[in-house]
């Protein structure tokens, strides 16, 4: 194992943000990327969210048993055989049951009110299926898969101290910078660190050099409140 696997109630639920926020991007604002990478050509494919904010479309792990519970085999196949909004769902489905197994794996050791806490951290939030098909508000920063446009972007972790969130974010800074934040951004307040901000983009003021970044939060501490 490359890195040790999450213990407590909090560090697991930082797991399934990070998880959770990779598949979500997946599924709505880089859904153009997905869908090309869903060749059903290809073998029996997997969607997976990993622990650093990434997403990935890749064979199933090799190993028999896997180190941790399998996401869905073959998510490549139907990609053709339906209409995209109903495959997207499908696909959400079973991605939310698989983040599920996955914290409940790596919560095997925790006692009954660690288990309850774990999950009352992660009951939260809205469900991939609930986002994917509009029962749910999707983040600032997100747009919906029918408006999603193609195109690779960022999907390394990023860390925000104090920035401001785009009321739909339309990215006018720069990866060099700019001297104010973008129109139509307010400040961040502690209350509004919640996991619901895990996949948003927001912007980063950088005091030594005075100018504001574009980030994408991957990650965040619900306890310490930051991101």
């Amino acid at each position: 194992m490359s890195e040790a696997f999450p213990r407590t109630p909090e560090e697991i639920a930082e797991d399934y943000f990070a998880r959770r926020g990779g598949i979500l991007r997946a599924l709505t604002d880089e859904v153009e990327d997905f869908y090309q990478a869903c060749d059903p050509e290809k073998e029996n494919l997997c969607l997976y969210g990993e622990r650093n904010g990434a997403w990935s479309v890749e064979l199933p792990a090799e190993e028999v048993p896997p180190e941790l519970p399998e996401p869905c085999l073959g998510v490549n196949f139907a990609r053709d055989g339906m209409a995209r909004k109903d495959w997207l769902a499908l696909v959400a489905v079973h991605s939310d049951a698989w983040l599920m197994a996955v914290a409940f794996f790596y919560a095997v050791k925790l006692d009954q009110e660690g288990r309850s806490k774990l999950f009352k951290q992660v009951n939260a939030l809205p469900t991939l299926f609930e986002l994917v098909t509009g029962r749910a508000k999707l983040p600032p920063g997100l747009k919906p898969a029918g408006a999603a446009a193609g195109g690779s972007k960022p999907a390394g972790a990023k860390r925000k101290q104090d920035g401001a969130m785009p009321e739909g974010y339309t990215g006018t800074g720069t990866a060099s910078g700019s001297k104010l934040p973008s129109v139509g951004t307010r400040q961040l307040t502690p209350n509004d660190v919640s996991p619901m901000l895990v996949g948003a983009m927001a912007e980063l003021y950088w005091p030594d050099d005075g100018m504001w970044y574009p980030v994408r939060i991957e990650r965040l501490d619900p306890g310490s409140r930051t991101a």
